[in-house]
């Protein structure tokens, strides 16, 4: 198959459109931009239509009157207009709307800058806006998987109606890679029989997520409990590289995780015997992984481009039964390979076998 080297904003519009998307609503904001722009000259060759809100609160609530009629819908940031968001993705959660929403993380807080920062994980996969409901979140690592993650969103929305982001740092939406341009391959959706599309009775309910009653309310909570449940249980997906006698673990995601793997490799070059969890679902967040390493390990080293957060979620999924430890770099700064392999024998006092 051909590969197309393309930005990491371009391979997620580009499986957008590969997916079927047919509507997309937006704001340009660096560093996700290209996104907008890649869409804007090729959704409309696809049959699709961009809109250009007024501003980040115009688009998500586009998004939620587009999804009602069934139609697959996209829209992008980041991480500030992001956060304009969140109102209408609480909306969209519990009228089970499917949207993809995408991220493209920047620093903060505040305007912050430019550069690579994964300081939203907290409010990507802790829900973000008011009430109690959850995103799916997909992170990738490399180009190829902003391609593949985009397809994956939109099957997942379609089958759990519900948003789905996905959420890369800046370096990737802006770094160009080869990338495989595939087909979204064959997936059993369900009927969109809920759709509002103008014909009175024939949806199987209102699309809607106002409670009369607190009666009403605590069931519809707890059905969207139920249902997040369900999800935690068959959608957590994650990487394992070099775990299977490892005594010390890294947790990272994107960026970072690409990063990780070397430093893996380094590790095992001096005697230290390091493997890699990647989580790739941030939410659900991948609990079994872990689960096997509880007091097998000697620690795990988080690496964050944050100030510590997928820490928490490491510790809760570790039953606090392995030492974890953080290194991270803010600002938009990465870190060297040479400085997380420093931070890791340094945090756990390891030995070394011999020199290189």
């Amino acid at each position: 198959m051909k590969k197309k080297l393309i930005k990491g904003n371009e391979a997620i519009a580009e499986a957008a459109i590969k997916a079927g998307c047919k509507l997309f609503f937006g704001y340009p904001i660096t560093p996700s931009t290209e996104i907008v722009e890649y869409l804007s000259k090729h959704l409309p060759k696809a049959g699709g239509t961009l809109l250009q809100g007024e501003d980040e609160i115009a688009s998500i609530n586009m998004c939620y009157g587009a999804a009602c009629t069934g139609a697959r819908v996209m829209t992008a940031s980041s991480s500030p207009g992001y956060s304009l968001k969140q109102e209408g993705l609480s909306y969209l959660a519990a009228a089970e709307l499917p949207v993809v929403v995408v991220n493209i993380n920047r620093t903060g807080p505040g305007l912050g800058g430019l550069g690579p920062c994964q300081s939203d994980y907290f409010q990507c996969t802790k829900g973000g806006g008011h009430g109690d409901y959850r995103l799916l979140v997909l992170a990738p690592s490399k180009g190829q998987e902003m391609y593949d993650y985009t397809l994956a969103a939109f099957d997942l929305a379609d089958k759990y109606r519900n948003p789905v982001l996905i959420l890369a740092d800046g370096f990737l939406g802006q770094m160009m890679e080869p990338i495989v341009l595939k087909d979204r391959p064959d997936a059993e959706l369900p009927v969109k029989d809920w759709v509002t599309d103008g014909c009175l009775g024939r949806a199987k309910r209102k699309i809607a997520s106002y409670s009369l009653t607190n009666e009403i309310g605590e069931q519809n909570n707890l059905y969207w409990e139920g249902k997040y449940q369900a999800i935690r249980e068959q959608e957590q997906r994650w990487e394992e590289f070099r775990t299977d006698d490892a005594d010390y673990l890294i947790a990272a995601y994107g960026t970072c995780a690409r990063i990780a793997k070397t430093v893996v490799l380094q590790a095992r070059a001096r005697g230290i015997k390091l493997g890699l969890v990647r989580p790739i679902t941030l939410w659900p967040f991948p609990e079994k992984a872990f689960a096997p390493y509880r007091g097998k390990v000697k620690g795990v080293l988080t690496v964050e481009l944050n100030t510590g957060q997928m820490i928490e979620d490491v510790r809760l999924a570790l039953e606090c039964s392995v030492p974890v430890s953080l290194h991270r770099r803010l600002g938009g700064m990465l870190p060297h390979e040479d400085e997380v392999l420093a931070a890791l024998i340094q945090q756990f006092n390891i030995p070394l076998d011999r020199e290189v």
